[in-house]
C-alpha cells in the first residue's frame, strides 16, 4: 500500500493521458460541454417541468447552427496562430451571400431561364470566388503594404457591411434556387438514415484505418506507440461517439405535414400510427466535416500548416529560415476568404435568403470558438478540432439562452464575457506548461 494515496491517484491520472496521448485542453472543453448541455437540459426541467435540450430535435438544429460557424472557426485558427486577426468575416459573409442571392434571383435566370440546374453551382463558385478575392486583398494590404491586420480587418467590417447594403439597397433576396436551398439543411436538405448510416460507417472505418496506420508508421520510424489498451479505448470512444450520432440524428422525425405532402406526391399510404421519415445527417454538417477533416489535413501535414505553424511560433526566424512569409500570410487570408463564402452558401441557404442582417455578430463567434479552441492569441498554437468543439460550445450557450428565453443583450454579454474568459484560461495554460 502507497503511503500517499492521493499522490498515487495523480499518478495514475497522469499515466492515463500519457498512454492516450488525449490533450488535456480537449478534455477540458468536452467537461464544459457537456455541463452546459446538463445544466440546460435540467433548468427546463426545473423551470418547465421537461428537457428541450437533450432531445434529438435540438440537437439536430444545435448541429446544422454550428456548421456555418465551424466551417470560418477553422480558418481563424490559421489566422491567429500567425498572430493576426480577421475582424471582417461577419460583414464578408453578409456581403457574399447578397452577391450570390442578386447571382440566383436577379441576374443568372434572365440568362439561363428560370430553373436552369446550372444556376446553383455558378451561384456557388461566384460567391466562394468574391469571398477568396476579398479575403487576398486584405491579405495583400497587411501583408505587403505592412498594414496591421486589425486595422484592415476593422475596416472590412465597415466596407462589407456597407457594400452588402449598396449591392441590393438593404433589400431582403428571396426566394432562393431551391437546389441551393438545400445546402442549408431543413427536411429535404438531408441524406436520412440509409445514407447517414452509410456515412457514420465509413468514419468508424476511417478511425480503425487511422489508428492502425499511425502504429504502423510509428514502428516502422522506431517512434513509441501507445499501449494496444489505448489503441483500442481511443477506438471505442471514436466509433461510439459516431454511431451515438448517427442515433441521435436519425431519432429526428421529419414534421407530420412534410410527411403527409410527400407521400402524397410520391403515392405512399400513411399509416394510422403515422409515417416516421428520419432527418438524419443534415448538408450543412456534412460540408463542415469535410471541411473539417480538409483544414486538419492542410494543417498537420503539407508544408503549407507546417510554415503556418512556424510564422505563428517565431515570424523572425521563420523569414531567415526562408519562408516567404508576405505571400504565406496573402494566402492564409485568401483561404479565410474562401472558407467565409463556403459559410456563407450555408448561411443563406438555410435562411432561404439574403438578408442585410446575415452574418452579423459571427467574427465574435468564431474568434471565441478558435480561442475556446485552444487557439492562443500568441500565436503558434491551435488545432483545427479544437476551434470547430469551441464553435458546438458558443452554439450551444446561444442554444440554450434562447430555449431559457434570455434577451439578445444578455446572450451578448455572455458571448463577450465567455471571450474573456477562455484567454484568461489560455494566459494561465501557457504560464503553467512554460
Amino acid at each position: 500500500m502507497s503511503e500517499h494515496p492521493e499522490e498515487f491517484k495523480e499518478s495514475g491520472l497522469v499515466r492515463f493521458l500519457r498512454a492516450t496521448e488525449v490533450d488535456t485542453r480537449l478534455l477540458g472543453m468536452i467537461g464544459a460541454l457537456l455541463l452546459i448541455w446538463l445544466g440546460f437540459h435540467f433548468y427546463g426541467h426545473f423551470v418547465n417541468g421537461f428537457g428541450a435540450f437533450l432531445t434529438p430535435r435540438n440537437l439536430w438544429n444545435l448541429s446544422v447552427q454550428t456548421s456555418s460557424i465551424a466551417v470560418m472557426a477553422t480558418g481563424m485558427v490559421l489566422i491567429i496562430v500567425t498572430r493576426h486577426i480577421d475582424l471582417s468575416v461577419g460583414s464578408l459573409l453578409g456581403f457574399t451571400a447578397m452577391i450570390m442571392g442578386v447571382m440566383q434571383v436577379w441576374v443568372l435566370p434572365k440568362y439561363l431561364g428560370l430553373g436552369h440546374p446550372m444556376i446553383w453551382v455558378i451561384t456557388i463558385l461566384v460567391g466562394v470566388a468574391f469571398g477568396t478575392l476579398i479575403g487576398a486583398f486584405q491579405g495583400f494590404l497587411i501583408a505587403y503594404l505592412s498594414i496591421p491586420a486589425f486595422i484592415v480587418t476593422l475596416g472590412g467590417l465597415l466596407i462589407w457591411r456597407g457594400a452588402s447594403y449598396l449591392v441590393a439597397r438593404g433589400e431582403t433576396i428571396a426566394p432562393v434556387d431551391p437546389t441551393f436551398a438545400l445546402i442549408g439543411g431543413g427536411p429535404y436538405g438531408t441524406i436520412g438514415a440509409t445514407g447517414s448510416w452509410i456515412v457514420g460507417i465509413i468514419v468508424c472505418i476511417a478511425i480503425v484505418l487511422m489508428l492502425w496506420n499511425g502504429r504502423r508508421q510509428r514502428v516502422r520510424f522506431g517512434f513509441p506507440t501507445r499501449p494496444m489498451w489505448a489503441e483500442c479505448l481511443i477506438g471505442l470512444v471514436g466509433t461510439g461517439f459516431v454511431i451515438g450520432s448517427v442515433l441521435v440524428m436519425n431519432a429526428y422525425p421529419w414534421p407530420k405535414g412534410i410527411v403527409k405532402k410527400y407521400a402524397a406526391a410520391n403515392n405512399i399510404e400513411v399509416p394510422e400510427s403515422g409515417l416516421f421519415i428520419s432527418h438524419g445527417f443534415a448538408i450543412p454538417i456534412l460540408i463542415a466535416i469535410a471541411v473539417g477533416i480538409a483544414m486538419t489535413f492542410l494543417a498537420t501535414r503539407t508544408r503549407f500548416g507546417r510554415y503556418v505553424f512556424a510564422i505563428g511560433g517565431n515570424p523572425e526566424a521563420a523569414e531567415l529560415a526562408g519562408i516567404n512569409t508576405k505571400k504565406m500570410t496573402l494566402l492564409i487570408f485568401a483561404l479565410m476568404g474562401a472558407l467565409t463564402g463556403i459559410s456563407a452558401v450555408i448561411a443563406s441557404a438555410r435562411l432561404k435568403s439574403a438578408t442585410l442582417a446575415l452574418g452579423q455578430f459571427d467574427e465574435l463567434y468564431v474568434i471565441a470558438a478558435a480561442v475556446i479552441g485552444g487557439t492562443s492569441f500568441a500565436g503558434g498554437i491551435g488545432t483545427i478540432y479544437g476551434a470547430i468543439l469551441g464553435a458546438l460550445v458558443m452554439q450551444s450557450l446561444q442554444s440554450g439562452m434562447v430555449l431559457i428565453g434570455f434577451d439578445a443583450a444578455i446572450q451578448q454579454m455572455v458571448v463577450g464575457g465567455v471571450l474573456v474568459l477562455a484567454v484568461f484560461i489560455d494566459t494561465l495554460y501557457r504560464k503553467n506548461s512554460a
